[in-house]
């Protein structure tokens, strides 16, 4: 299996604060199956600020050493988990803003309490400069309960949707799960991801979700979510959002101006909400 969101590398957000936890997150992920792992820290102006392209690539290459010689196997690639900020169809692919494995592809992560303003317009943009985001774990958003529209008109435009294997099997909760069950059965996940922190509450673990998708979509559909859609991101090849097909509630916003959301970003930074 490919895990293509991780805060495997130690000291730099949220996620394995030291050597020792990063590798007892690759131990439990190559235990769990998983032979390829994205290292996706934070980058959050004002707040992860300091994680662009050389000093992910640099942690990344340690970790990588100390993984091969303990004899773990795991492969790392490079990434981050993006949040929004208006200039990102410019900083996008650059050393302050890696991508995927160096593809089209990133992830793409909205403000987690309030449904950002023209959110649609940023990932229209994005999209139009080259770039596809793929929307991080949308059934864990707050705002998703009365908002669902929203993520049913950024997967029209051309998202892919990535869902929290930890949400699948009921870790985060009943809503997230709920939510990720709704999102399963109209056909809006594409990729089926870790978002590991650490060993105990948020741990680096796939089979478990990828078997209960298994049982409720079939073995291909699971396999697609862990496996097939995520090595043809980490590829660069082309791929359609499954959910592009499903039709939404209300008419795709198709504004052309951010007039807002720097506002928005710097009042909800300095409420410490990411």
């Amino acid at each position: 299996m490919i895990d293509i969101h991780s805060h495997i590398l130690p000291a730099l957000d949220d996620g394995a604060a030291n050597l020792s936890e990063a590798l007892s997150m690759a131990r439990l992920a190559a235990d769990d199956g998983i032979k390829c792992m994205a290292c996706t820290p934070h980058i959050v102006p004002g707040l992860y600020d300091h994680n662009d392209a050389p000093r992910i690539r640099s942690a990344m290459a340690v970790l990588q050493t100390v993984i091969v010689e303990m004899g773990i196997d795991l492969h790392l690639v490079i990434g981050a988990d993006v949040h929004i900020a208006p200039d990102l169809p410019t900083t996008l692919g650059t050393d302050r803003m890696p991508t995927l494995n160096g593809t089209r592809y990133f992830l793409f992560e909205p403000t987690h309490h309030v449904l950002p303003p023209r959110l649609e317009d940023l990932a229209k943009r994005v999209i139009e400069a080259g770039f596809v985001p793929i929307v991080t774990h949308p059934e864990r958003l707050s705002w998703i309960e009365h908002h669902y529209d929203t993520i049913e008109r950024l997967n029209a435009l051309g998202c892919l949707m990535q869902i929290t294997a930890g949400s699948v099997t009921g870790s985060f909760g009943r809503l997230a799960r709920r939510h990720a069950e709704r999102m399963l059965e109209e056909g809006r996940v594409d990729i089926v991801a870790s978002d590991a922190h650490n060993t105990a509450g948020r741990p680096p673990l796939l089979s478990r979700a990828r078997d209960a998708v298994e049982k409720r979509l079939g073995a291909d559909e699971a396999e697609a979510m862990v496996d097939g859609r995520p090595a043809g991101i980490l590829s660069d090849r082309p791929i359609t959002p499954v959910g592009m097909t499903v039709k939404p509630e209300t008419p795709i916003i198709r504004s052309s101006r951010n007039k807002g959301l720097d506002g928005f970003l710097r009042k909800y930074r300095r409420k410490g909400e990411y």
